[in-house]
């Protein structure tokens, strides 16, 4: 079952259960979806991993909102971004721990050879393309820089 399809089946339970705030948070994803799809050279459906991007991306807009809200003392407008950052969770995958991340990323390091920080790039996109759905790229960059310098 695609994201596309699984959104407009919560659409669906929200509209029946009443829920305003998962509704709004369901519609802006079928929006940022729709969006993609209408895309110039997009397909009629995006591949897993392009949906997970797009949510992983949404999420992160949340949690910024979510963090300047709250410095701003805005808990009504933090509360909402709460709450449709709560819907956007169940739909991404389950992030990788520290360990797993940092034994992946030592794998790939020992693969390219990389031994210094001239290599972080070589490391970077390859960790991007296998852990991107797992990890956000700020938590992989962080890990990279350690190990390369350690």
């Amino acid at each position: 079952m695609s994201l596309n399809d699984k959104i407009t089946a919560a659409i669906k339970e929200a509209m029946k259960a009443k829920d305003q705030n998962a509704l709004r948070a369901l519609r802006a994803i079928k929006s940022a979806i729709l969006l993609e799809q209408t895309k110039e050279g997009a397909g009629d459906t995006l591949s897993e991993a392009t949906e997970i991007k797009l949510l992983q991306k949404m999420a992160k807009q949340r949690k910024d909102s979510l963090a300047i809200f709250k410095e701003q003392g805005r808990e009504d407008l933090a509360e909402k971004e709460e709450q449709e950052l709560a819907v956007i969770q169940p739909f991404l995958p389950e992030p990788v721990s520290e360990a797993e991340l940092k034994t992946a990323l030592q794998k790939i390091i020992e693969d390219t050879g990389a031994s210094s920080m001239k290599d972080m790039g070589k490391v970077m996109g390859i960790a991007s393309q296998q852990l991107g759905a797992k990890a956000d790229g700020k938590t992989i960059s962080t890990m990279v820089k350690q190990l390369l310098n350690a």
